[in-house]
């Protein structure tokens, strides 16, 4: 087997599932990942780079997980305002609101409900243990951008996952 050969399967083997949990954190969704980690392995190990340390390998797909993921974003953004010229509207099947239980439940959520910059600076941030201006480096923005994507991300993530607060609005009546 070649030295790429070795490296990818040993990648896959060893790291694949730290992977696949890493894009998960990003899509919100097993299936999702699961084909964002083989898009990444796709881009990284099709190009002919002599990959052969898995360290080294891993660094490179988790920077094409992120790209694929934030252009993925794009495409689908941008097919959202132009879809009404050729699609049908779309029917829904949902029966009602979902059932949401347990925490994990809730910050995948919450995860979701930030945008694709602020869910990948908040995992980098504080899954992978990232400084800030190593995110900078990995997403080729400046360190203040990555800051600000922190801050609304934290904001947003602490506004979701905050317990709800009691009505205080109506006054007591006393007897």
């Amino acid at each position: 087997m070649a030295g790429w050969e070795s490296a990818l399967d040993r990648l896959v083997r060893e790291r694949g599932p730290a992977l696949v949990g890493h894009a998960y954190l990003l899509t919100g969704d097993l299936r999702e990942a699961e084909d964002l980690v083989q898009d990444a392995l796709v881009k990284v190990f099709s190009r002919g780079r002599p990959v052969e340390e898995i360290r080294s390998a891993e660094a490179y797909v988790r920077t094409a997980i992120h790209t694929l993921y934030l252009d993925g974003f794009r495409r689908r953004r941008h097919w959202a305002t132009i879809r009404h010229l050729a699609a049908t509207p779309e029917v829904s099947t949902a029966d009602g609101p979902d059932l949401v239980v347990g925490n994990r439940l809730l910050l995948a959520d919450a995860l979701r409900a930030l945008s694709p910059r602020e869910r990948t600076c908040v995992v980098l941030h504080h899954v992978e243990d990232l400084a800030l201006d190593e995110i900078a480096g990995e997403l080729s923005l400046s360190t203040g951008s990555v800051k600000r994507y922190l801050a609304d991300g934290r904001t947003k993530l602490r506004d979701a996952l905050a317990p709800p607060r009691p009505l205080t609005d109506s006054p007591r009546r006393t007897p």
